[in-house]
């Protein structure tokens, strides 16, 4: 079937249905849920049941890149300084030199295994070097994975700064397959130029949208998403014009606004973590329509080894490397930042570049590049949670969401909502609200029990898998919060 205007609304519409019912059953099968928009993609694809017919990179390549826009956004407006700070340092090294070095052990390991010249091996080891933003925030936010320490941020800061350095190296060893006379050297302002005005421009454009959001008083809420979202294309676009990197500037505003004194703040993180969803499953299941099946068989044996070498070998050597100086961080730390070493659709996207440049061997740099970031959701993504218990750097989920209440304290105030599971084992059980000698600054509001809800009392006695709603007045009385419950804070 060849997608034209008059079916193309009904195919999409019937996909995305598809592909969200099929998300609600990918945690009882263990299976990651962009993996499943994949298969919905290619099963839907030329080879598969659905028969539709697309093969245009072009087109694959522009809604990857919006995609990719959207989700680096909606990462960056809910990531808080403050937990990122302590991870800045790390995060850094791991999205540049570490993606440098990724790409070119990779890059001399393909060059090996396919008899490809060094520089088309770097060229694939560069499209892979990089972690994917979607497949990261996917799976440590929806699987609830709750992680010692910093781990958490820096493998979600990671994930989503390194993608400007992997874009970069793809772009210039397009370059240099193509015209092998240009030296690497000159290369090097390029990137200096697309970081530099990147970081600036994100900078610059975070500070100029809170002003324009908070300043402009529109008389319909419902525009300012809108708003937002043609200030996000301004951006990327301007940035890219200029010969900054996009991606890094999209990524940069969202923290500045995301971290800022914004008017329908929660009304625009709801909206636009709802488009980087609806990003995700429209790039994927593109994804999985532009690839061929039976043009991955051939490489199946190739792709198995240049995948697990990238999982086991590439990726721990350069997590090792730029955090030898962690101190913060031990062996089993550092080896699980290893193992969340996701590849999915940016990748993919990447290997689009190629494929619109002409490069010889580009279909099974593609085709390679489409198996090994299949194989890491896969393999890596679905045993997060076991590795993590595995290597004891998961902690119990003391916090979690159960109130059907949607509770948002202004901004700038130093009050505190807690959710707080009370364990068998904690020395609140059987007690009444009045004996756990509580902060006099906290008060529960609520408790969950039994698929019942709760309002405590002076009278009400604590009981084991109480789940508590604890509104604190200051920040300074959580730790005490926490003794007084006997429950440890993680």
């Amino acid at each position: 079937m060849t997608l034209s205007a008059e079916n193309i609304l009904l195919l999409g519409s019937i996909l995305l249905f598809i592909s969200i019912i099929a998300s609600k059953t990918s945690f009882k099968f263990g299976i990651p849920t962009l993996i499943l928009f994949l298969i919905v993609g290619m099963l839907a694809g030329s080879e598969g049941p659905g028969g539709i017919y697309f093969n245009d990179p072009k087109i694959a390549q522009f809604m990857g890149v919006v995609a990719l826009t959207f989700i680096l956004f909606s990462g960056g407006l809910e990531t808080k300084l403050e937990s990122i700070r302590p991870v800045l340092k790390n995060g850094i090294a791991l999205s540049t030199i570490g993606v440098l070095l990724t790409a070119v052990i990779v890059g001399l390991f393909t060059s090996y295994v396919l008899n490809f010249t060094i520089i088309e091996g770097m060229l694939l080891g560069a499209i892979v070097s990089s972690t994917d933003a979607a497949a990261v925030f996917s799976i440590l936010r929806t699987r609830n994975i709750g992680l010692k320490g910093t781990l958490r941020p820096l493998l979600e800061f990671e994930s989503a700064s390194n993608d400007p350095m992997a874009f970069f190296l793809t772009i210039s060893f397009i370059e240099l397959v193509n015209h092998p006379e240009t030296s690497i050297v000159l290369l090097i302002p390029k990137f200096l130029q697309g970081m530099i005005l990147g970081a600036l421009c994100g900078f610059g454009a975070g500070k100029l949208m809170v002003i324009i959001v908070n300043k402009i008083n529109l008389d319909v809420a419902g525009l300012y998403p809108v708003l937002v979202m043609s200030l996000i294309f301004f951006v990327f676009s301007f940035t890219d014009t200029i010969g900054g990197n996009g991606f890094l500037a999209v990524y940069g505003a969202a923290i500045v606004l995301g971290n800022s004194s914004l008017i329908h703040k929660k009304s625009l993180i709801k909206f636009f973590d709802g488009m980087a969803w609806l990003m995700q499953i429209v790039m994927f299941l593109a994804l999985g329509l532009l690839v061929f099946p039976s043009k991955i068989t051939p490489i199946l044996g190739e792709g198995i080894i240049i995948s697990l070498f990238l999982i086991l070998v590439a990726r721990p050597i350069a997590v090792f490397l730029m955090l030898l100086r962690a101190s913060d961080l031990n062996f089993r730390k550092k080896l699980f930042i290893s193992w969340v070493g996701l590849r999915g659709a940016a990748p993919i996207v990447f290997a689009t570049y190629p494929l619109i440049a002409g490069v010889h061997y580009a279909d099974t740099i593609f085709n390679i590049v489409f198996f090994i970031s299949v194989s890491s959701v896969v393999l890596q993504g679905s045993t997060l949670s076991l590795m993590a218990k595995w290597l004891h750097v998961s902690v119990p989920e003391v916090v979690k969401r159960k109130f059907p209440i949607d509770l948002e304290l202004k901004e700038n105030t130093k009050s505190e909502i807690l959710e707080i599971d009370i364990p068998k084992n904690s020395e609140s059980v059987g007690k009444r609200v009045v004996q756990l000698n509580l902060p006099k600054t906290a008060f529960i509001v609520l408790i969950h029990r039994q698929d019942k809800y709760l309002t405590p009392g002076g009278e009400t006695e604590i009981q084991e898998n109480d789940h508590l709603l604890i509104l604190a007045e200051n920040k300074e009385s959580i730790q005490l919060i926490f003794e007084s419950l006997g429950v440890k804070h993680q």
